[in-house]
C-alpha cells in the first residue's frame, strides 16, 4: 500500500479545513434570516420606549457586529491549527538533527538574544538621555542660599506687579486688580510713581515717605498647626484681618494719561524722567512726555494684546512683548526717527522682556521658556532655559547677574545669564507663595531683602538671596 508523504497529507488538511470552514460561514448566513425574524418578533412583544424602526436599526447593527466577531473567532480558530500544524512539522525537523528539545531551545536562545540587545539599547539610551538632567539636579544644590524674610499681607485680590525704589529709603510698591492697577513702576530718583490701570489710563504720583517706628518681626517659624494645611487647590482662609491700617494713601494722581482704547497693562520710565511709555491690550504702546501728558509717539504693530513694556536703564530703548509670541525692540536715540526690530523665539504669548546691563535682552513666555538676546546678534538667543510651568514677568539683578523666574505653578527660580540652575526659592505650607506667583523684582541695596515676589495668594514676599562670590564671578 503506497504511503502518503508528509507534504501532501498536510496539504489535503489544509483543504479539508478550508472546506469545513466555508461550509461553517454558509451555515451561519443561511441562519441569519431565521434569526433575526426570530429576534424582530422578541422586540416587538417586548416594552421599550424606543421606536421600533429605530430598535430594528440597532438589532441589524448589533447582528453584523455579531457576525463579524463569528468570523474573527473562526479565522483565530483556523490559524491556531496553523499553528499547530507548524510547530509539530519544526519539532518533527528538530528530531532529524539534534532533537526536538534542541530545536526549541535554539530558537529560544536566538530570541532571548535579540531581547537581551534591545532593552540594552533602551538603557544606554535612557542613560544618555538622563545623565545630563541627573547632573544639572545634582549641581544645583548649594549653588545659592535663599531664605524669607518678611510677608507683606493686605490686599484683598491677587497682586499682578510690584516695584522697588532704587535709591534710600527703600519703598515697595504693589499693584492689585481689585482697585484696576496691573503695573507699578517707581522712578528712581524722584519720589514719583507710575500705574498702569484697567480704566484705559496711567496715572503719575508723587509721594512722600515717612518711616514709621520699626516694631519687632514676629516669629514666622512658631507659626500654629493651622498653617499647615495646603491652600494651594482652595480658597484661602478668607477672614480678612481688617485690623488698624496706619499706612497713608494718595488718592490724587499729579498726571493723567490718555490715549488707549483698552487696558493699560505695563508702564515703564525712559531714561531722563520725562517720559513714560505704556502698554495697553489695544495692541499699541504709548510714549508720553509728563509734564504735557502729551502723546508722544504710538507704537503699533503687534497683532494681539501687549503683556509687558520695559525701557533701557541707560539709552532710549524700548522692549515691548505680546501674546503675538513676539517681542519688538524700540529705538529712538535718533529723536528724528525710531526704528523697530522684530523678534520671533517663542512659539507662544511673550509675557515680559527686560534689558540688562549691558547688550542683553531676556525674554520669558508662555511656553516654558526663557530665551537670553544679545543685542548686536538677536538672530538667534545666546541661552535658553526651559522650565516645567509657564513664566511670568522675570527680573535681572543688575549686580548678581542672577534671572528671577516667577512660574504659574508657584515657584520660583533662579538661572544665571548663561543658563545654569542656581536655586529654587523654599515654598511649603507654612511660607512661600500658595498661588501663580506673577511677579519678581529686585532690590539691589538693601542687604537685608534683596528680591520681592508676588502672586494672585495677594502677598508680596521679601527674600535674602546669598550667592557665593566665585559663582558671582563666573
Amino acid at each position: 500500500m503506497p504511503v502518503e508523504s508528509g507534504s501532501s497529507a498536510a496539504a489535503r488538511q489544509a483543504k479539508q479545513k478550508r472546506k469545513s470552514h466555508s461550509l461553517s460561514i454558509r451555515r451561519t448566513n443561511s441562519t441569519e434570516q431565521d434569526r433575526s425574524g426570530l429576534q424582530r418578533d422578541m422586540l416587538e412583544g417586548q416594552d421599550s420606549k424606543l421606536p421600533l424602526s429605530l430598535r430594528s436599526n440597532l438589532l441589524d447593527l448589533f447582528s453584523q457586529i455579531e457576525r463579524e466577531f463569528e468570523n474573527l473567532y473562526i479565522e483565530n480558530l483556523e490559524l491556531r491549527r496553523e499553528i499547530e500544524t507548524l510547530n509539530d512539522r519544526l519539532a518533527a525537523e528538530g528530531q532529524t538533527f539534534e532533537g526536538a528539545d534542541l530545536a526549541k531551545g535554539a530558537l529560544k536562545t536566538k530570541a532571548s538574544h535579540s531581547t537581551s540587545q534591545l532593552s540594552q539599547k533602551l538603557k544606554t539610551t535612557y542613560k544618555a538621555s538622563t545623565s545630563k538632567i541627573v547632573s544639572s539636579f545634582k549641581a544645583t544644590t548649594s549653588r545659592a542660599v535663599c531664605q524669607l524674610v518678611k510677608e507683606y499681607v493686605g490686599h484683598r485680590d491677587g497682586i499682578w506687579d510690584l516695584s522697588v525704589t532704587r535709591t534710600q529709603p527703600v519703598v515697595l510698591g504693589t499693584a492689585s486688580a481689585g482697585i484696576f492697577f496691573y503695573a507699578l513702576l517707581f522712578y528712581p530718583f524722584i519720589s514719583a510713581s507710575s500705574t498702569a490701570s484697567g480704566d484705559q489710563t496711567a496715572h503719575i504720583w508723587r509721594y512722600m515717605v515717612q518711616l514709621p517706628t520699626p516694631q519687632p518681626v514676629a516669629d514666622i517659624s512658631q507659626t500654629p498647626c493651622e498653617d499647615d494645611v495646603d491652600f494651594s487647590d482652595k480658597d484661602e482662609a478668607d477672614g480678612e484681618a481688617e485690623g488698624p491700617n496706619d499706612c497713608p494713601s494718595i488718592r490724587v494722581a499729579t498726571t493723567t494719561l490718555r490715549s488707549h482704547q483698552g487696558v493699560v497693562i505695563a508702564a515703564d520710565w525712559l531714561v531722563g524722567g520725562k517720559q513714560v511709555v505704556t502698554a495697553s491690550w489695544d495692541r499699541a504702546a504709548n510714549l508720553y512726555d509728563v509734564e504735557t501728558s502729551e502723546l508722544v509717539h504710538s507704537l503699533t504693530g503687534h497683532d494681539q494684546e501687549l503683556t509687558h513694556c520695559c525701557t533701557h536703564p541707560t539709552q532710549r530703548l524700548v522692549v515691548t512683548s505680546s501674546r503675538d509670541t513676539t517681542f519688538r525692540l524700540w529705538d529712538f536715540r535718533d529723536p528724528s526717527i525710531h526704528s523697530v526690530n522684530v523678534f520671533q523665539g517663542h512659539t507662544d504669548t511673550v509675557t515680559s522682556a527686560v534689558f540688562t546691563v549691558g547688550d542683553n535682552v531676556v525674554s520669558g513666555s508662555d511656553d516654558r521658556t526663557v530665551k537670553v538676546w544679545d543685542l548686536k546678534n538677536m538672530r538667534s538667543p545666546i541661552a535658553t532655559i526651559r522650565t516645567d510651568s509657564a513664566v511670568n514677568r522675570i527680573s535681572v539683578s543688575v549686580n548678581q547677574k542672577i534671572i528671577a523666574l516667577p512660574h504659574d505653578n508657584r515657584q520660583v527660580r533662579l538661572f544665571d545669564m548663561s543658563g545654569v540652575r542656581l536655586a529654587r526659592l523654599p515654598r511649603s505650607n507654612r511660607q512661600g507663595h500658595r498661588r501663580m506667583v506673577c511677579c519678581s523684582a529686585w532690590c539691589e541695596d538693601n542687604t537685608t531683602c534683596n528680591l520681592f515676589t508676588c502672586g494672585f495668594d495677594r502677598q508680596a514676599i521679601g527674600w535674602n538671596i546669598n550667592i557665593p562670590a566665585l559663582l558671582q564671578e563666573k
